[in-house]
């Protein structure tokens, strides 16, 4: 697959519109591109991403019931027949930008010399990607916490503020400290025909490392020993670490369950001229995109939260 930064220079290439290079990605270059920013977080492969060319919708969201199966009498039509159960999920994007710059001296005293534009390109969407995933799960536009550049958070509203409204919550602010009984309170609270083999624990880098501390602080200290699969896999359900996550909360949920909508509508700009480009010495870049972190389901998902300090 094709580096991001090969994917802009083909699609600033053709179009030269004064000083302004234009570059409209196609639908394949739209979806390589994206699938580049899920990549490089640990969540991201996992989740569903879903493109379209409509910047707000509904995506069809289809399922059957249980205990379809009927008993065969011969030479007998009792007029049964089994449905599809159909609904659908909205959405509704919103427009993001990503704007860099890079002065000519840099690039001609670099040692890296032109591979050192390709090499900040990938690092510019290497950080999108993981921007993006903040945004997918701590986006909240009623936040009152402040980016000192621009409101970050404010931009849509992510996974947690959604299951933090419509999902299944855990408060864990009455427990002293931390226990399996806590994973098994959230599981519980969920409807039995969701816990299928492809639920996930959803929780910060720094919460499953000082669980499993905790752990062998416990039983080391009785002379015991922690299989494995505790610590990684509490009540038989495997961790995803994720480092836009607060140490505080864990969500828990089918990660195919979580939705991020995007559109082909996706632009990069890129000039090294006219009179602002000529007076710094510098080349501009902006790639434009949207999208909108959605859920299929809210009742299969959990949540919880105030958790106690492991520390």
């Amino acid at each position: 697959m094709p580096s991001n930064a090969t994917i802009i220079n083909k699609a600033t290439d053709p179009i030269q519109t004064g000083s302004l290079t234009y570059g409209l990605l196609n639908p394949e270059q739209a979806r390589k591109f994206i699938q580049q920013t899920f990549e490089v977080t640990n969540l991201g492969p996992l989740v569903r991403h879903v493109m379209r060319t409509a910047k707000s919708g509904e995506i069809d969201k289809i399922g059957i019931a249980s205990r379809i199966l009927r008993q065969k009498v011969e030479n007998t039509d009792d007029g049964y027949r089994a449905g599809v159960d159909t609904n659908v999920i909205e959405y509704a994007t919103t427009a993001v930008r990503l704007p860099w710059e890079i002065t000519e001296e840099t690039l001609r005293e670099n040692i890296e010399g032109q591979q050192f534009e390709a090499i900040v390109t990938n690092l510019m969407t290497r950080q999108l990607g993981v921007d993006s995933e903040d945004l997918y799960l701590n986006g909240d536009v009623d936040t009152s916490e402040e980016d000192d550049d621009y409101d970050f958070l404010k931009i849509n509203d992510g996974w947690i503020k959604q299951i933090t409204n419509g999902g299944h919550v855990l408060d864990a602010s009455a427990e002293t400290e931390m226990s399996l009984d806590i994973f098994y309170k959230a599981l519980q609270a969920l409807p039995n025909k969701y816990n299928n083999g492809r639920l996930r624990w959803l929780m910060s880098p720094k919460r499953a490392q000082e669980w499993e501390l905790f752990l062998l602080n416990k039983v080391i200290g009785q002379g015991g020993a922690v299989p494995e699969n505790v610590y990684t896999s509490p009540a038989r359900i495997k961790a995803v670490e994720c480092p836009s996550m607060d140490d505080n909360t864990i969500l828990l949920t089918d990660p195919q369950n979580l939705i991020v909508v995007n559109t082909y509508d996706m632009k990069i700009r890129k000039t090294t001229e006219g009179k602002e480009a000529i007076m710094q010495d510098k080349r501009f870049y902006v790639v434009h995109f949207d999208y909108d972190p959605i859920i299929e389901e809210l009742d299969a998902t959990g949540i919880i939260t105030n958790l106690p300090s492991l520390g």
